[in-house]
């Protein structure tokens, strides 16, 4: 087994009460636990989160959970208890009593019933930070309904704006190839709750943090929601090319695809010089960002079969000496064997308290003096649970075994 892994993160004395599953919600608690946090995972007694049975692939211990759990669930610490039980959830009211955080993914009032909604646990906890991760809101006409990822992405017009356009073969609306809803909500209630926490640390004052995947979704049109909003232009399918800037798309080359990315003139120029096309770059159709972008469809008549000849390797060598930005399309061994992802220790591994190896995609900031930290690898469904309660409640091993004799509380699958 490892030796144990020193906490040096700047969330350390922080409490994480848990009690979201799949995927927004866990990758939210992840981070915090990766930044130091004491993360307390509670699941349901003989189920565990959703994301265990979403293989394969399978871990290879013998615990059927899938790779897919293993991405959003470490350095927690996983408790079996049974909410729908009285005594099961007063066991997580104390210990939501002593949390700093609490981070939950129920339907809009669906824990009312158990008396563990935000309204209860702030009568006894009143600096707690509640955050509530739901696919719309608290509040308004939808707020009722569940939200899903896949769904997410096609109500909020991200996928009005990604895939092939009319007309072209592979044409029509794609999704994203990751849950880039529920990570970007994970995302936002993750800097929302810090922000919330450092507002408590001054006032003593805690509050509650309402994150919808479809605002956040909403947030993440960026440019294109500006592009209609101020200047009028309805966004649309454009594949692999940019709205605004041009080149910023794939191209094929003898053997194979790469991408250009210019993002001013000055690169384009550059581009042009590399290619023997040094006339485009003072030509007045091509010379400037919005030139080009108005007349895309003939600059690319130039660059396509220019780029065309080219050998994949050779033209990215002469991009690094140019500074133009382009290279691979990689996919997911090539980027994870990649010198650049290895020397900045992207993927990393821990092992399970079996002593099985897990392998994982390591925390992306680099802080100086306070760095994340690996300390727990994802736990099996309720290892955890008798440890927790004895260390949290101060429960003995006599009340321990009671409840689980009565099935309030379970040991691991």
């Amino acid at each position: 087994m490892s030796a144990p892994v020193a906490n040096t993160g700047p969330l350390a004395g922080i409490r994480v009460l848990d009690l979201s599953r799949v995927l927004a919600g866990p990758w939210c608690t992840q981070m915090f636990g990766d930044l130091g946090a004491e993360v307390i995972k509670v699941e349901q007694p003989g189920q565990g989160d959703d994301t265990r049975r979403w293989g394969p692939p399978w871990v290879p211990d013998g615990s059927r959970d899938s790779a897919y759990y293993l991405c959003t669930n470490r350095n927690k610490r996983s408790i079996a208890v049974d909410i729908a039980s009285p005594e099961g959830a007063e066991l997580i009211r104390k210990i939501a009593a002593t949390s700093d955080i609490v981070v939950e993914n129920f339907r809009v009032g669906g824990l009312v019933k158990y008396g563990l909604d935000y309204e209860t646990i702030k009568a006894i906890n009143p600096g707690v930070i509640w955050c509530s991760i739901t696919g719309f809101g608290q509040t308004g006409p939808l707020k009722d309904e569940g939200g899903y990822d896949f769904l997410i992405q096609g109500m909020s017009g991200l996928m009005s704006v990604t895939g092939r356009p009319d007309g072209t073969p592979g044409e029509g609306p794609l999704k994203v190839g990751i849950a880039i809803s529920d990570l970007v909500t994970g995302l936002y209630a993750a800097s929302s709750v810090l922000a919330a926490l450092h507002h408590r640390d001054q006032t003593g004052e805690g509050q509650q943090v309402d994150i919808a995947l479809l605002d956040a979704q909403v947030a993440l049109l960026t440019n294109q929601a500006s592009n209609y909003l101020n200047g009028g232009m309805v966004p649309r399918r454009l594949g692999n090319q940019h709205p605004n800037m041009v080149p910023y798309q794939d191209f094929t080359c003898a053997d194979g695809e790469i991408l250009i990315a210019t993002g001013n003139d000055r690169q384009f120029r550059s581009l042009c010089a590399l290619l023997g096309l040094d006339v485009l770059g003072s030509d007045e159709r091509f010379a400037t960002v919005s030139a080009r972008s108005i007349n895309r469809a003939a600059l690319l008549e130039y660059l396509e079969p220019a780029i065309a000849t080219r050998q994949a390797d050779d033209l990215i060598a002469q991009f690094r000496l140019h500074k133009v930005p382009g290279g691979r399309i990689n996919d997911i061994p090539q980027v994870l064997e990649h010198p650049q992802v290895e020397h900045r220790q992207m993927v990393r591994e821990i092992e399970r308290s079996d002593g099985t190896p897990i392998k994982f995609i390591g925390f992306p900031a680099r802080l100086s003096q306070t760095p994340a930290s690996y300390r727990h690898a994802p736990p099996r469904s309720a290892e955890d649970t008798a440890a927790v309660l004895a260390e949290a409640l101060g429960l003995d091993n006599t009340e321990i075994q009671r409840l689980l004799e009565s099935g309030v509380i379970a040991e691991k699958l």
